[in-house]
């Protein structure tokens, strides 16, 4: 059994989020594949990005990072108060855990700049969202990523990426990582991708 934890922030792109439910649940249910996932935050119910509720299965104060095989962090919005949470200390200490023990991190969008804020991209290839005029790029350039500019950037057991598009792939690579190329393949074609 390979367990992911799914952090969900303020102000997370719903979206973003469900591609890896969607994508661990069909390897669950059309392979019966022992991999669940656990959502995750600093409060009960979390308000994402457009205003709707999510209500998680645990407080991020009750993980222990050494019980989860990875780690999946969605995107969100300024606006809804992303990185209110995205920025803090206890979210950076768990981020820095599973990188300590090479555990799989995959972020989408500007997930990344939680992970520049916990500081294990420092000297790490990396992206984040590309467009209007690359503000966010240059945001994590300046917490010591060395950005490519690239739709997804994998760095040992990091995976980043620019936009909402890229979900799908990031997700693909997470489900690699914890079932194989094999397995990852086959959902993949059989989810139509």
């Amino acid at each position: 059994m390979k367990k992911t934890l799914l952090f969900l922030a303020k102000g997370f792109e719903t979206m973003e989020a469900s591609v890896f439910i969607d994508v661990l649940g069909w390897a669950r249910n059309d392979y019966q594949l022992a991999l669940p996932l656990t959502t995750c935050g600093f409060t009960k119910t979390v308000v994402s990005t457009f205003g709707v509720p999510v209500t998680v299965d645990c407080l991020l104060d009750e993980v222990d990072p050494a019980d989860y095989d990875a780690l999946a962090i969605p995107g969100g919005f300024e606006e809804f108060g992303f990185y209110e949470e995205a920025y803090d200390e206890r979210l950076s200490a768990l981020i820095r855990a599973f990188d300590s023990a090479k555990k799989p991190i995959a972020s989408i969008c500007v997930a990344a700049l939680a992970l520049g804020k916990s500081g294990i991209l420092q000297g790490r290839r990396a992206t984040t969202y590309h467009l209007k005029q690359a503000y966010r790029q240059k945001q994590l350039a300046a917490q010591g990523a060395i950005v490519i500019n690239e739709p997804v950037v994998v760095d040992d057991n990091v995976a980043t990426s620019y936009c909402p598009s890229t979900a799908p792939q990031v997700a693909f690579w997470l489900l690699e990582q914890l079932a194989g190329q094999k397995n990852a393949a086959q959902i993949k074609e059989d989810m139509g991708f």
